[in-house]
C-alpha cells in the first residue's frame, strides 16, 4: 500500500514499480463511474458507490493472490483497518509505504499534473496524513495491527527507489 498526499508522487512511484505487481488504483474506478454518469452529476453524489466498487474489486484482487501495489491516500484510518483485515483474511501480508514529501512538494506535484485537489480536500488529507505519521512516530507497527511493515520515504528516497521486488516471506 503506497500512501501520501495528493501530488506526493504515489502514482509516479506505482508506475515505476508496476512491472513487479498489479496496481490497484481507485482513480480507475472513479474514471469508469465518470464515463457513464451524466456530466452534470457531481462526483460527491456517487462517491460512496464508486468507493464501494473499488473496495469490492480490491477485496477480489487480494483474494486472487499475486503481488499487488495498492494506491491509497493513507489519511483514512478506517480504510487502513479494512485493508489490513481483508489482507489477513486472504492470508496475505500488507506493507505500507508512506510518502512524506511535505505539503509544498505535494501541491507542486498537483500543479505539474494539472489535477488540483480543492483546498478543503487537501486539508483533510493533510490532517489525516499528519495523524498517520504521528502514529508511526509514537508506536511504529504496534499502532497498525495487521500491517507487516511501515516505511516512510521523503522526497529524496522516493526519487531513488526505482523498483520493488516481491518474494517469499521470511520464515
Amino acid at each position: 500500500m503506497v500512501c501520501g498526499l495528493p501530488g506526493s508522487g504515489k502514482s509516479t512511484l506505482l508506475r515505476a514499480w508496476s512491472g513487479s505487481a498489479t496496481v490497484v488504483d481507485p482513480r480507475v474506478t472513479r474514471s469508469s463511474f465518470e464515463a457513464w454518469m451524466p456530466a452534470w452529476l457531481p462526483y460527491a453524489l456517487y462517491r460512496p458507490w464508486a468507493r464501494l466498487r473499488h473496495m469490492y474489486g480490491l477485496r477480489g484482487a487480494l483474494r486472487r493472490g499475486g503481488p499487488l501495489l495498492i494506491h491509497d491516500c493513507g489519511s483514512r484510518s478506517w480504510m487502513r483497518r479494512w485493508l489490513a483485515r481483508t489482507a489477513r483474511e486472504a492470508g496475505r501480508p500488507l506493507h505500507m509505504v508512506v510518502l512524506d514529501v511535505g505539503p509544498q512538494e505535494a501541491l507542486s506535484g498537483q500543479r505539474a499534473r494539472r489535477r488540483l485537489a480543492s483546498r478543503r480536500v487537501f486539508a483533510l488529507h493533510q490532517r489525516g496524513l499528519a495523524r498517520l505519521l504521528r502514529q508511526v512516530d509514537r508506536g511504529g507497527l504496534a499502532r497498525f495491527p495487521g500491517i507487516s511493515s511501515v516505511v516512510v520515504f521523503d522526497r529524496g528516497q522516493r526519487d531513488r527507489i526505482t523498483a520493488v521486488r516481491f518474494g517469499p516471506s521470511p520464515a
